[in-house]
């Protein structure tokens, strides 16, 4: 049974770096498209970054493009979110995600993933 878990959130002051790690487990995720959302309190979840299977095209919501990247290692079976200069409007619970290996790119809305981890929290403090 394929399985994301997530890790490395946890409260950090404004300005300061965090990276998540996403592991998969059961089967690879080597050729699968990958995404990173978040979900703020009230909010809807939004498309954060991805990247297609074979990482020929990449995508960052326009808030985070210079202070966030996304990178995989095939070996490990992981993708990885780093974030650097966070600020406190990134406070969110952030959630993993991986696309059907029927689609080469990534998607941009939550329907288009059918493969989630159970999310981790960040908090940013001003």
């Amino acid at each position: 049974q394929a399985q994301l878990v997530e890790s490395g959130g946890g409260l950090v002051q404004a300005g300061g770096s965090l990276r998540l790690s996403c592991a998969a487990s059961g089967r690879s995720f080597s050729k699968n498209a990958m995404g990173w959302f978040r979900q703020a309190p009230g909010k809807e979840r939004e498309l954060v970054a991805a990247v297609s299977w074979d990482g020929g095209s990449t995508y960052y919501k326009d808030s985070v493009k210079g202070r966030f990247t996304m990178s995989r290692d095939i070996a490990k079976n992981t993708v990885y979110l780093h974030m650097n200069s966070l600020l406190p409007e990134d406070t969110a619970v952030y959630y993993c995600a991986g696309r059907s290996l029927f689609y080469s790119d990534f998607g941009r809305s939550t329907y288009e993933y059918d493969y989630w981890g159970q999310g981790t929290q960040v908090t940013v403090s001003s």
